[in-house]
Protein backbone atom coordinates (compact mmCIF):
# COMPACT_ATOMS: atom_id res chain seq x y z
CA UNK A 1 0.00 0.00 0.00
CA UNK A 2 1.63 3.52 -1.27
CA UNK A 3 2.83 5.17 1.98
CA UNK A 4 3.30 8.86 3.03
CA UNK A 5 5.90 9.54 0.09
CA UNK A 6 4.40 8.02 -2.47
CA UNK A 7 0.94 9.55 -1.55
CA UNK A 8 2.82 13.46 -1.54
CA UNK A 9 4.44 12.10 -4.75
CA UNK A 10 0.64 11.49 -6.53
CA UNK A 11 -0.19 15.02 -4.79
CA UNK A 12 2.24 17.97 -5.92
CA UNK A 13 1.40 16.04 -9.54
CA UNK A 14 -2.44 16.68 -8.63
CA UNK A 15 -1.25 20.31 -7.77
CA UNK A 16 0.75 20.47 -11.19
CA UNK A 17 -1.37 19.00 -13.75
CA UNK A 18 -5.25 19.07 -12.02
CA UNK A 19 -5.72 22.02 -9.75
CA UNK A 20 -7.16 25.13 -11.65
CA UNK A 21 -8.79 23.87 -14.14
CA UNK A 22 -12.27 22.77 -14.97
CA UNK A 23 -14.14 19.33 -15.17
CA UNK A 24 -16.12 18.53 -18.57
CA UNK A 25 -16.92 15.81 -16.82
CA UNK A 26 -16.57 12.68 -15.47
CA UNK A 27 -17.28 9.10 -16.11
CA UNK A 28 -17.48 6.49 -13.41
CA UNK A 29 -16.80 3.06 -14.88
CA UNK A 30 -16.89 0.83 -11.79
CA UNK A 31 -19.41 1.58 -8.68
CA UNK A 32 -16.76 0.12 -6.41
CA UNK A 33 -14.61 3.26 -7.11
CA UNK A 34 -16.79 5.44 -5.45
CA UNK A 35 -18.59 3.50 -3.04
CA UNK A 36 -17.49 5.86 -0.31
CA UNK A 37 -20.04 8.36 -2.44
CA UNK A 38 -23.03 7.06 -0.82
CA UNK A 39 -25.13 8.56 -3.79
CA UNK A 40 -23.84 6.31 -6.17
CA UNK A 41 -21.56 7.03 -9.41
CA UNK A 42 -24.23 9.18 -11.37
CA UNK A 43 -24.51 11.93 -8.13
CA UNK A 44 -20.66 11.77 -8.17
CA UNK A 45 -20.16 12.95 -11.37
CA UNK A 46 -22.70 15.34 -11.21
CA UNK A 47 -21.59 17.10 -8.42
CA UNK A 48 -18.13 17.58 -10.28
CA UNK A 49 -19.51 18.48 -13.18
CA UNK A 50 -18.24 22.59 -14.51
CA UNK A 51 -16.35 22.14 -11.08
CA UNK A 52 -13.04 24.33 -10.87
CA UNK A 53 -11.04 22.06 -9.14
CA UNK A 54 -8.78 23.51 -6.15
CA UNK A 55 -5.03 23.26 -4.83
CA UNK A 56 -4.55 19.38 -4.01
CA UNK A 57 -3.75 18.49 -0.65
CA UNK A 58 -2.85 15.67 1.81
CA UNK A 59 -2.99 13.94 5.22
CA UNK A 60 -1.43 10.84 6.02
CA UNK A 61 -2.22 8.52 3.61
CA UNK A 62 -5.53 10.82 2.38
CA UNK A 63 -5.58 12.70 -0.75
CA UNK A 64 -8.47 15.91 -1.10
CA UNK A 65 -8.78 18.49 -3.66
CA UNK A 66 -11.10 21.25 -2.67
CA UNK A 67 -14.23 21.80 -5.17
CA UNK A 68 -15.28 25.43 -6.30
CA UNK A 69 -17.89 26.07 -3.71
CA UNK A 70 -15.12 25.96 -0.89
CA UNK A 71 -17.93 23.52 1.30
CA UNK A 72 -17.08 20.54 -0.38
CA UNK A 73 -13.34 18.25 -1.66
CA UNK A 74 -13.30 15.18 -3.62
CA UNK A 75 -11.11 12.72 -1.18
CA UNK A 76 -9.17 9.88 -2.94
CA UNK A 77 -7.25 6.88 -1.14
CA UNK A 78 -5.30 5.05 -2.97
CA UNK A 79 -6.03 1.78 -1.59
CA UNK A 80 -3.46 -1.01 -2.42
CA UNK A 81 -3.02 -0.28 -6.35
CA UNK A 82 -5.04 2.73 -6.92
CA UNK A 83 -3.25 5.49 -9.21
CA UNK A 84 -4.16 8.76 -10.56
CA UNK A 85 -2.71 9.20 -14.21
CA UNK A 86 -2.18 12.51 -16.01
CA UNK A 87 -2.91 11.17 -19.78
CA UNK A 88 -3.14 12.49 -23.17
CA UNK A 89 -6.98 11.86 -24.83
CA UNK A 90 -5.48 10.02 -27.19
CA UNK A 91 -3.61 6.93 -24.96
CA UNK A 92 -5.89 3.83 -25.19
CA UNK A 93 -7.66 3.42 -21.49
CA UNK A 94 -6.09 1.15 -19.21
CA UNK A 95 -7.55 -2.25 -18.35
CA UNK A 96 -8.65 -1.49 -14.61
CA UNK A 97 -9.79 2.17 -15.60
CA UNK A 98 -12.68 3.07 -13.59
CA UNK A 99 -12.89 6.44 -13.23
CA UNK A 100 -12.37 9.41 -15.78
CA UNK A 101 -12.02 13.00 -15.37
CA UNK A 102 -12.26 15.63 -18.52
CA UNK A 103 -11.93 18.80 -18.92
CA UNK A 104 -12.80 21.69 -20.33
CA UNK A 105 -9.63 22.79 -21.80
CA UNK A 106 -9.60 19.67 -23.49
CA UNK A 107 -6.18 18.52 -22.04
CA UNK A 108 -4.54 15.89 -20.44
CA UNK A 109 -7.02 13.92 -18.55
CA UNK A 110 -7.22 12.18 -15.05
CA UNK A 111 -7.89 8.89 -14.81
CA UNK A 112 -8.29 6.58 -11.79
CA UNK A 113 -6.85 3.21 -12.09
CA UNK A 114 -7.55 0.21 -9.58
CA UNK A 115 -6.75 -3.05 -10.22
CA UNK A 116 -7.98 -4.62 -6.98
CA UNK A 117 -10.46 -2.06 -5.98
CA UNK A 118 -9.37 -1.25 -2.60
CA UNK A 119 -8.95 2.48 -2.72
CA UNK A 120 -12.08 5.39 -3.73
CA UNK A 121 -13.50 8.33 -4.34
CA UNK A 122 -15.75 10.39 -3.19
CA UNK A 123 -17.01 14.09 -2.97
CA UNK A 124 -17.51 15.17 0.99
CA UNK A 125 -18.53 18.00 2.93
CA UNK A 126 -15.23 20.07 4.30
CA UNK A 127 -14.69 21.41 8.03
CA UNK A 128 -16.54 25.02 8.38
CA UNK A 129 -14.17 27.53 8.13
CA UNK A 130 -11.17 25.47 7.26
CA UNK A 131 -9.36 27.34 4.31
CA UNK A 132 -7.85 24.02 3.40
CA UNK A 133 -11.53 22.53 3.00
CA UNK A 134 -10.21 19.34 5.05
CA UNK A 135 -13.23 17.08 4.53
CA UNK A 136 -14.96 15.84 7.83
CA UNK A 137 -13.78 12.60 7.21
CA UNK A 138 -10.37 13.40 8.00
CA UNK A 139 -10.52 14.81 11.08
CA UNK A 140 -9.13 12.11 13.68
CA UNK A 141 -6.41 11.40 11.38
CA UNK A 142 -2.88 12.93 12.75
CA UNK A 143 -1.29 15.20 10.92
CA UNK A 144 2.08 13.49 9.47
CA UNK A 145 5.84 14.13 10.15
CA UNK A 146 6.68 16.50 7.08
CA UNK A 147 3.82 18.26 7.69
CA UNK A 148 4.72 21.80 9.13
CA UNK A 149 2.48 21.94 11.59
CA UNK A 150 3.31 18.35 13.05
CA UNK A 151 3.68 19.08 17.00
CA UNK A 152 7.06 17.38 17.66
CA UNK A 153 6.68 17.68 21.54
CA UNK A 154 3.16 16.70 21.49
CA UNK A 155 3.87 13.43 19.75
CA UNK A 156 6.83 12.24 21.40
CA UNK A 157 4.88 12.76 24.94
CA UNK A 158 1.71 10.85 23.65
CA UNK A 159 4.27 7.91 22.53
CA UNK A 160 5.45 7.16 25.75
CA UNK A 161 2.15 7.73 27.50
CA UNK A 162 0.53 4.57 25.34
CA UNK A 163 0.75 1.37 26.95
CA UNK A 164 1.28 -0.50 23.64
CA UNK A 165 4.92 -1.29 21.51
CA UNK A 166 6.95 1.01 19.00
CA UNK A 167 5.66 -0.52 15.81
CA UNK A 168 2.08 -0.49 16.67
CA UNK A 169 2.29 3.19 17.40
CA UNK A 170 3.88 4.50 14.33
CA UNK A 171 0.93 2.53 12.74
CA UNK A 172 -1.43 4.55 14.80
CA UNK A 173 -2.63 7.23 12.24
CA UNK A 174 -4.30 8.56 15.22
CA UNK A 175 -1.12 9.57 16.72
CA UNK A 176 1.21 9.76 13.20
CA UNK A 177 -0.09 9.46 10.25
CA UNK A 178 1.30 8.73 7.07
CA UNK A 179 3.99 6.05 8.11
CA UNK A 180 3.16 2.41 6.78
CA UNK A 181 5.27 -1.24 6.89
CA UNK A 182 7.70 -0.14 4.88
CA UNK A 183 9.04 2.89 6.60
CA UNK A 184 7.75 2.02 10.23
CA UNK A 185 10.84 -0.85 9.41
CA UNK A 186 13.15 1.64 7.89
CA UNK A 187 13.03 3.76 11.08
CA UNK A 188 12.85 1.54 13.49
CA UNK A 189 16.44 0.06 11.77
CA UNK A 190 17.76 3.33 11.63
CA UNK A 191 17.35 4.15 15.42
CA UNK A 192 18.09 0.60 16.29
CA UNK A 193 15.01 -0.60 17.80
CA UNK A 194 13.00 -3.59 17.99
CA UNK A 195 9.44 -3.53 16.72
CA UNK A 196 7.79 -4.95 19.94
CA UNK A 197 10.08 -2.27 22.36
CA UNK A 198 7.31 -1.02 24.68
CA UNK A 199 6.65 2.59 23.86
CA UNK A 200 6.45 2.76 27.86
CA UNK A 201 10.34 2.25 28.02
CA UNK A 202 11.45 4.79 25.54
CA UNK A 203 13.02 7.92 27.08
CA UNK A 204 12.40 11.25 25.60
CA UNK A 205 16.11 11.61 23.81
CA UNK A 206 14.86 8.10 22.12
CA UNK A 207 11.62 8.67 21.02
CA UNK A 208 12.94 11.80 19.83
CA UNK A 209 15.73 10.06 17.90
CA UNK A 210 12.82 7.99 16.49
CA UNK A 211 10.69 10.70 14.98
CA UNK A 212 13.86 11.95 13.22
CA UNK A 213 14.67 8.82 11.68
CA UNK A 214 11.21 8.49 10.15
CA UNK A 215 11.57 11.88 8.95
CA UNK A 216 14.58 11.81 7.39
CA UNK A 217 13.26 8.03 5.63
CA UNK A 218 10.29 9.63 4.11
CA UNK A 219 12.31 12.27 3.14
CA UNK A 220 15.02 10.71 1.44
CA UNK A 221 11.97 8.27 -0.19
CA UNK A 222 10.54 11.46 -1.14
CA UNK A 223 13.50 12.46 -2.98
CA UNK A 224 13.42 9.76 -5.27
CA UNK A 225 9.78 9.44 -6.13
CA UNK A 226 9.27 7.14 -3.39
CA UNK A 227 9.28 3.27 -3.46
CA UNK A 228 8.28 0.84 -5.98
CA UNK A 229 7.82 -2.79 -5.76
CA UNK A 230 6.08 -3.59 -8.46
CA UNK A 231 3.78 -1.75 -11.20
CA UNK A 232 0.93 -0.65 -8.72
CA UNK A 233 2.78 2.23 -7.25
CA UNK A 234 3.54 4.91 -9.89
CA UNK A 235 3.55 8.37 -9.98
CA UNK A 236 0.54 10.53 -12.50
CA UNK A 237 3.17 10.13 -15.37
CA UNK A 238 3.29 6.57 -14.84
CA UNK A 239 7.02 6.33 -13.79
CA UNK A 240 7.96 4.41 -10.90
CA UNK A 241 9.85 5.15 -7.51
CA UNK A 242 13.67 4.22 -6.74
CA UNK A 243 13.53 3.86 -3.17
CA UNK A 244 13.62 0.11 -3.06
CA UNK A 245 17.16 0.45 -3.76
CA UNK A 246 18.21 2.26 -0.94
CA UNK A 247 16.34 0.33 1.87
CA UNK A 248 18.43 -1.07 4.94
CA UNK A 249 15.52 -3.52 6.45
CA UNK A 250 12.49 -3.81 4.55
CA UNK A 251 12.55 -6.95 2.37
CA UNK A 252 16.10 -7.95 2.68
CA UNK A 253 15.56 -11.17 4.77
CA UNK A 254 18.96 -13.21 4.50
CA UNK A 255 20.63 -9.99 3.58
CA UNK A 256 23.69 -8.74 5.54
CA UNK A 257 22.76 -5.58 7.81
CA UNK A 258 24.44 -2.64 6.02
CA UNK A 259 25.79 -2.07 9.65
CA UNK A 260 26.75 -5.15 11.28
CA UNK A 261 26.59 -7.55 8.84
CA UNK A 262 24.38 -9.99 10.53
CA UNK A 263 21.60 -11.38 7.80
CA UNK A 264 18.71 -9.58 8.35
CA UNK A 265 15.41 -11.78 9.69
CA UNK A 266 11.84 -11.44 8.75
CA UNK A 267 9.21 -11.89 11.51
CA UNK A 268 5.37 -12.89 10.69
CA UNK A 269 3.61 -9.51 12.57
CA UNK A 270 -0.13 -8.76 13.04
CA UNK A 271 -0.56 -10.59 9.37
CA UNK A 272 2.41 -8.74 8.17
CA UNK A 273 5.86 -9.14 8.05
CA UNK A 274 8.78 -7.00 10.38
CA UNK A 275 12.18 -7.11 8.37
CA UNK A 276 14.81 -6.38 11.86
CA UNK A 277 19.01 -7.05 12.44
CA UNK A 278 18.70 -9.01 15.27
CA UNK A 279 21.65 -7.93 16.09
CA UNK A 280 21.44 -4.09 16.03
CA UNK A 281 17.76 -4.28 16.87
CA UNK A 282 17.89 -7.07 19.79
CA UNK A 283 14.30 -7.72 21.15
CA UNK A 284 12.80 -6.36 24.54
CA UNK A 285 13.86 -8.13 27.82
CA UNK A 286 10.17 -10.30 29.00
CA UNK A 287 8.61 -8.39 31.40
Amino acid sequence: MPELPEVEVVRRGLARWVSGRTVADVQVLHPRSVRRHLAGGDDFAARLAGVVLGEAHRRGKYLWVPLGDGAHSMVGHLGMSGQLLVQDPATPDETHLRVRFRFADGGRELRFVDQRTFGGLAVEPAEPGDPEATPGSLAHIARDPLDARFDDDAFVTALRAKRTTVKRALLDQTLISGVGNIYADESLWRARLHYDRPTATLTRPLATELLRHAREVMSAALAVGGTTFDSLYVNVNGESGYFSRDLDAYGREGEPCHRCGTPIRRAAWMNRSSYFCPRCQRPPRPQ
